[in-house]
């Protein structure tokens, strides 16, 4: 399980509202690996609704953010603006690192759906539950 305070979720959250219809991005950090305290924005350069790439300055600049503040990367997240929270073809196939969780925000419904995966190998090995 993994749980995110109130105030990381509606950082996501409205991000991914804000540049949706695009799909939006960024980094989940926390103090260890079970609690994300803090939503690390970043930019989806790709401008697409169907994909999305970090700005390779950004995602430098989330690192050292998290060291100098004794955090660790929990995971990356995306949301899928009309799609179900859960990981594209394309997501499984560019899911490079094993040791981070892999978050996804659907937009599709009315409530928003939130879920996080740990993926390895080229498969979904695990959907972890998200406590809010």
């Amino acid at each position: 399980m993994i749980t995110i305070t109130l105030k990381a979720y509606n950082s996501v959250l409205t991000q991914a509202l804000k540049d949706k219809p695009h799909e939006s991005c960024g980094y989940l950090l926390g103090p260890d690996k079970e609690t994300v305290t803090e939503n690390y924005p970043m930019t989806n350069v790709d401008n697409s609704g169907e994909h999305f790439s970090f700005d390779p300055r950004e995602q430098f600049a989330a690192l050292n953010y998290a060291r100098k503040n004794g955090l660790k990367i929990i995971g990356n997240w995306h949301s899928h603006p009309e799609t179900p929270s859960r990981p594209s073809e394309e997501d499984i196939r560019l899911a490079y690192d094993k040791n981070i969780l892999y978050f996804i925000l659907s937009l599709k419904d009315s409530e928003p759906d939130f879920n996080a995966f740990k993926i390895a190998n080229g498969k979904v090995e695990e959907k972890i539950h998200i406590e809010i």
